[in-house]
């Protein structure tokens, strides 16, 4: 589905998240994440105040905060996810399930 997506969008969020896992140490990627965004024709989808603000209205479902944010972008967006974390499903937003 992504392939055939006319858009797809990659939040901040994630490329937050992978810094921390490299620095940590927990995670090795050949090429700066960004370039990989870029590399794939992915658009960058930046944290907004109104994403900030739609995390405070999240059922504590999920105590992950990249995650709570990743969510909220798509409810306010209207977007779709792509994960395999099944603690998504509660909060009702549309999952391509990975």
């Amino acid at each position: 589905m992504i392939a055939e997506a006319d858009h797809v969008y990659v939040s901040v969020t994630s490329a937050w998240e992978v810094a921390i896992k490299i620095a940590l140490r927990k995670l090795s990627i050949p090429s700066p994440f960004e370039q990989a965004v870029e590399d794939s024709r992915f658009s960058k989808l930046l944290i907004e105040f109104l994403h900030a603000a739609a995390v405070a209205e999240l059922p504590l479902h999920h105590g992950d905060p990249f995650d709570r944010m990743l969510i909220a972008q798509a409810k306010v967006e209207g977007l779709t996810m792509d994960t395999h974390d099944r603690h998504f499903e509660p909060y009702r937003v549309p999952v391509l399930w990975a």
